[in-house]
Order: C-alpha cells, then structure tokens, then sequence
C-alpha cells in the first residue's frame, strides 16, 4: 500500500505537468482549431526564463511570474507573426510551426547556452511529510494542488462567465459571435496568448521536477502534450485532465514495474484508444 501511494503521487504530479502543458494546446485546438507544434518551444522558454530569474534572487515566485510573461510575449508574437497567416490550413500549421519550434530550441541555446542547467526546488517546497511507513514530496505535493486549481479555475472561467460564453459561442460559430460586434480576432489572440502562459508556466514547474532542463526538453514534451491531447480528446479541456493524470499514472506504474515499456506506455495508450474510441475519451469540447 505504500508502495502505491507513493507512485501514485509522483504519476498525479506528472500528470498534472503534462496537463498544464496539453492544457494550452486543447484551448488553442478548440477554439482556433490550429495545430501549434511550437508549443515545446513555448514551454522550454518558460522553463529558462524562470530557472534564470530564480538563480538571480532566489524567488521562485518571481520565476513563475516571469515564465508567465515570458508565455504571454511569446504567444502574441506566434499568434500574429507565425499562426495568423496560416489560420484554416492545418498542413501548413504543422509545417510552419514545427520550424518555429526548433528556431525556439536553437535560440534557448544561443541566449542561455547549450549546457543543461540543473534547478532545485525552492527551501519552502523542499523535504517531505512522512505519514506511517509514506514519505510524501512536498514539491510533488505542490505540483498536484496546482493543476487542480489551475484546472477548476480555468473550467469555471470557461462554463460560468461571460468570457467563458464568447469563447465557447466562438467555438460553436465564429461568424455569429463577429456580427454580434465582437472581435473574434482579438478573443483568438487572447486566448492563444493564455495557452502559451500554461506552457511556460508547466516549463518553470518542470524544472526543479526533474532536477535538469535542456533546450531539447521542448520537443519531447510537445510531442507528449499531444498525446494527452489526442487521448483526451482534440478540443475537451476535461478530456486532456483525465487524459494527463492517465499518462502519469502509467508512466509511474511502469517505471516502477515493467521498465522496459515506460516510455512506450503513452503511444500504446493512444494506439488502444484510436482504435476504440478514435474521437478520444470525450469526444464534445469542453
């Protein structure tokens, strides 16, 4: 039972990284219906530009909060300059993305240099509780309590406020939500903008997860985030949770027990719901 507990946690706290990040592309599918592959990039940068900030004043407050600007800056200038001349073609989204996305990696290389930088927790968020025979991170517990939150804000935005409403009439018909006299392009920006916000901030959570980041982190990441996506369900924010926390947990239960099949887990989990269920867990946006 300890045992259990133990990886259940840690595949939770997997999870819910690999949820911050998948977060941000199931809002940019669902509502603008692009197919970002720069996102990796997105998170990487976050990643660098909170561990930096962090080393320079110790505050991991202040490198979460300027991984967030730093998704916000970076998400505008891919929305106008990379996505806007590409919207409603998917194959050239893919194309024109994925390139952003390794000018991205090359560029964390060029600003920060090519070494991996190791990155610890925060002294706050250091150690463990023991509960009996279970010792219990305190950083992973953080992780968990922070997907949640992040996930049930988010939700509540997206069911229960008049943004959320404009967002999902976006999603239903663009044109009727622009002849209501909104601006649908500026909704779309925004929203890409947020996406991108996730991504950097699931970089800056990551790093001291992991105890090292690296420029070649964003395109194994990104690729895994679209795994969750398709899982869960191209466009349901509730898919891509569940989705995520399915991920983890395999990853960790794995890991743990059949090693050799860990990093295939993910591949097999959406070979096995393609198959079945090739709309995803949930097949309506949401």
């Amino acid at each position: 039972m300890d045992l259990i507990v133990s990886l259940t946690v840690n595949g939770l706290a997997t999870g819910m990284l690999i949820f911050l990040l998948a977060a941000g592309l199931t809002l940019i599918f669902g509502l603008m219906s692009v197919l970002n592959f720069a996102h990796g990039g997105l998170f990487i940068w976050g990643a660098y530009a909170g561990v930096s900030i962090y080393a320079v004043t110790d505050s991991f407050l202040l490198a979460i909060i300027l991984a967030i600007i730093t998704g916000l800056v970076l998400g505008l200038i891919t929305e106008r300059l990379i996505i806007r001349p590409v919207y409603g073609n998917h194959i050239q989204q893919i194309l024109i993305t994925l390139g952003f996305m390794l000018v991205l990696q090359e560029l964390i290389k060029v600003v920060f240099g090519p070494d991996q930088k190791a990155v610890y927790p925060p002294a706050w968020l250091e150690g463990s509780f023991q509960m009996g025979d279970v010792i219990l991170i305190k950083y992973r517990l953080f992780i968990i309590a922070i997907g949640f939150l992040l996930f049930l804000i988010i939700f509540l935005i997206l069911k229960k406020t008049r943004i959320g409403l404009i967002v999902r009439a976006g999603v239903m018909n663009r044109e009727m939500v622009q002849t209501l006299g909104i601006n649908i392009r500026f909704v779309f920006m925004a929203v890409f903008m947020v996406g991108a916000a996730l991504a950097a901030l699931s970089g800056v959570l990551h790093a001291p997860y992991s105890g090292v980041i690296y420029a070649e982190m964003g395109l194994e990441f990104s690729i895994l985030a679209f795994i969750v996506v398709v899982i869960g369900g191209m466009g349901s924010f509730t898919g891509s949770l569940l989705a995520a926390i399915l991920v983890g947990l395999a990853q960790a239960y794995m890991a743990y027990y059949v090693p050799a099949l860990s990093l295939a887990v993910n591949m097999l989990i959406m070979t096995v719901v393609l198959i079945f269920r090739p709309q995803g867990l949930f097949k309506v946006k949401g």
